[in-house]
């Protein structure tokens, strides 16, 4: 197929007149059977080299992408363009997951978006040699590389997939951020031979702004003096899940309507947020990074940065998004110059700081899962139980244990096992030290950005290997006036009044049972509430002072007004005693709501706290809780108090068994709830 038939194709089926040359190039390698590594930036249309390409062989196009709005927008566009395509992620039921490998068995699919993820499913691995491959699509293909910004282990069975296609299938791997070293690797793990395609990183539309801030508060005031006069919509990226919701509850009290969002919200919350920033609904969405590589917004008119990323990687990968149609995007990062006294380092850099040490598990815990091993082959789960080890950290970890040959995964009664290996080498730390010093690096070269006099668009093509040579005059270096913070007080006030407002959600609502999102009356690090909760359970046993007590009472009438409680329960305690049976006695009383003393435990339990993963808190609260009568709750909206949420694990199993017997609306309420780093 030469390019005029091609385009001719290109036109019946996306209503797309050309490729651009640097597409044709990619689709054309692609048709010969070649494998290409393409790298360039968001919106150049990465995605139709491979949907066109897949159209025109006989088989099936497996595209492994880790963006699941996005294979969501793409396969709906894919249908309504009359191609056959579909998608395997978290998303699904296992009867829509099985429907969807049936089809493919049957090569009734021309394209078939898959999350790397979902190949941990003992059946997609039976079943992917059944297929008719046509073709490999690796996209966001920095995700395999652990020198990238968002490697993901998982990943790593793409690559153990790709080594044993045929030479002739082609393969393509897409990504918008790559330097010369994530390129390199990603070659390496591909293997055969790839021919780098390597376009131009320079977003002459954006309008690049550093603004510095002495405190977290005046972040919050910068915007709520300027949000609204920014034009069109946005998105605001903040640290962690805990600050998405802050950050969003702000703008919501001053009039911008904004939603919060992130990577803990239920499939069907996440869809709904999607769809309605697609139709502008929101001023802005405010989010941990776990929204916007998948979004195929064109018109994302600004995006802001209230926490400096790790990298200038993540920071170009994250702003991608803004002005893909070409017009004119405000792209914000602030940046808090304030310094830690005792570290001496700056405040912004604590978090990126954090999640860099975090980024590979502590070697004592690697030692732990070699010597559970050594003991027993064991599944997935069963490790994180032993080893009380998150999920995510256990990951890591075996995947750096098969790549070294110390451990290997076998199919044990139907189910993937993991084994030590007889005579396996030692395990080589050293380059997890080495992969630590290069992101210390990039966190450095990010400050370094936020201070730079340079062009900013210029530092980040360099950075990114990118030797662009034009001019650029696109940033508050160049010809754009320099943005301060310098807060009204006006919105000084309304700060002050907010913060003394500011009840945290507790998104805890599930399909499984009657439970809702309730609220706490403040968050447990970011004022004396944890300190003072804190002192009470675990030093003085004193009760709780009366202004937690008031706070409380605040919360539940401003938030809670409209629900009509039948009655109030509380959590049983675990070491606290008559703490919590205290507090909402003297609750009870100011609000006017029965009190109930039939919720007890029928075992002991741990403190939830000495858990780090939800398996272990699961089985420690399960079925431990019983009512004294259970015809009591019965058709009943009730008020579930605690002193502490945190993973909200006890709640979530408390308000199944209370829909068990009846209860039509469980609303949970503690005096805090805790801030985590999760994003």
């Amino acid at each position: 197929m030469n390019r005029d038939e091609a385009e001719i194709t290109l036109k019946k089926l996306f209503g797309i007149d050309k490729f651009y040359d640097e597409q044709w190039e990619t689709v054309d390698k692609l048709l010969k059977g070649e494998r290409v590594l393409l790298i360039q930036r968001t919106g150049f249309g990465k995605s139709l080299c491979f949907q066109f390409v897949a159209t025109q062989y006989e088989g099936i196009t497996i595209i492994f992408s880790p963006l699941i709005a996005l294979m969501r927008d793409q396969v709906k566009s894919l249908q309504l363009n009359g191609i056959a395509a579909a998608y395997l992620n978290s998303e699904q039921t296992d009867e829509e997951y099985n429907e969807v490998i049936s089809l493919a068995i049957e090569n009734n699919i021309k394209i078939l978006y898959i999350a790397p993820e979902r190949m941990e499913n003992k059946k997609w691995n039976e079943t992917v040699r059944q297929m008719k491959l046509s073709m490999v699509v690796v996209d966001e293909a920095h995700t395999i590389s652990e020198w990238g910004h968002d490697f993901r282990p998982a990943f790593k069975r793409i690559i153990q997939l790709v080594q044993l296609l045929p030479a002739d299938m082609p393969v393509l791997a897409t990504t918008a951020t790559a330097n010369k070293k994530v390129q390199m690797d990603i070659e390496t793990q591909i293997t055969g031979k790839i021919t780098t395609l390597r376009g131009k990183l320079l977003r002459p539309n954006f309008h690049l702004f550093v603004i510095e801030t002495k405190s977290e508060e005046e972040k919050y005031q910068w915007l709520g003096d300027n949000l609204k006069n920014l034009p069109g919509n946005g998105l605001i990226y903040t640290g962690t899940r805990v600050d998405s919701e802050r950050y969003a509850n702000w703008l919501n009290n001053i009039g911008v309507n904004c939603v919060n969002y992130n990577g803990g919200f239920e499939a069907e919350k996440r869809k709904e947020i999607e769809n309605s920033f697609m139709t502008n609904k929101w001023k802005c969405i405010v989010s941990t990074n776990a929204l916007g590589m998948g979004i195929d917004k064109s018109d994302i008119r600004f995006i802001i940065h209230t926490q400096i990323p790790q990298s200038p990687i993540h920071y170009y990968q994250e702003i991608g998004r803004a002005g893909r149609d070409g017009k004119a995007a405000y792209v914000i990062l602030f940046f808090n110059s304030d310094k830690d006294d005792v570290n001496d380092i700056y405040k912004d850099c604590e978090l990126p700081l954090a999640f860099i040490e975090g980024s590979k598990p502590k070697l004592v815990y690697y030692n732990s899962v070699i010597n559970l091993l050594k003991s027993e082959p064991l599944k997935e789960n069963e490790i994180i139980k032993k080893s009380n080890l998150k999920q995510k950290q256990v990951r890591i970890i075996k995947a750096d244990l098969i790549e070294q040959g110390i451990i290997k995964e076998v199919i044990y009664n139907r189910s993937k096992t993991y084994e030590y290996q007889r005579n396996a080498p030692e395990l080589d730390s050293s380059r997890f030290e080495k992969l630590r010093k290069q992101k210390l690096k990039d966190l450095d070269s990010m400050v370094e950005y936020v201070f730079t006099k340079q062009p900013r668009m210029k530092y980040l093509c360099e950075f990114l290997e990118d030797t662009e040579t034009k001019v650029f005059t696109n940033c508050d270096n160049t010809k754009y006036k320099k943005r301060i913070s310098n807060p009204s007080n006006e919105v000084i006030d309304k700060y002050n009044n907010y913060i003394n407002d500011e009840f945290p959600i507790l998104e805890l609502s599930t399909k499984l049972s009657n439970l809702s999102d309730g609220i706490a009356s403040s968050f447990y690090g970011s004022s004396n509430v944890g300190n003072i909760i804190h002192k009470c359970k675990y030093e003085t046993k004193e009760d709780f002072p009366d202004f937690l007590l008031n706070q409380s009472v605040k919360a539940i009438k401003s938030k809670l007004y409209d629900i009509d409680f039948d009655m109030m329960l509380y959590i049983p305690p675990t070491i606290s005693k008559d703490l919590v049976k205290n507090f909402v006695t003297k609750l009870s009383d100011k609000l006017d709501i029965p009190l109930s003393h039939i919720l007890f435990k029928n075992r002991e339990t741990e403190p939830q706290k000495i858990f780090t993963n939800n398996y272990l808190k699961k089985d420690n609260i399960k079925g431990a809780f019983s009512l004294k009568n259970e015809k009591l709750v019965k058709q009943k909206t009730i008020l579930l108090v605690d002193d502490i949420c945190d993973s909200g694990t006890t709640l979530k199993e408390i308000g199944s068994m209370l829909t068990k017997y009846g209860a039509i609306k469980i609303v949970p309420f503690t005096i805090a709830k805790t801030i985590s780093g999760d994003i």
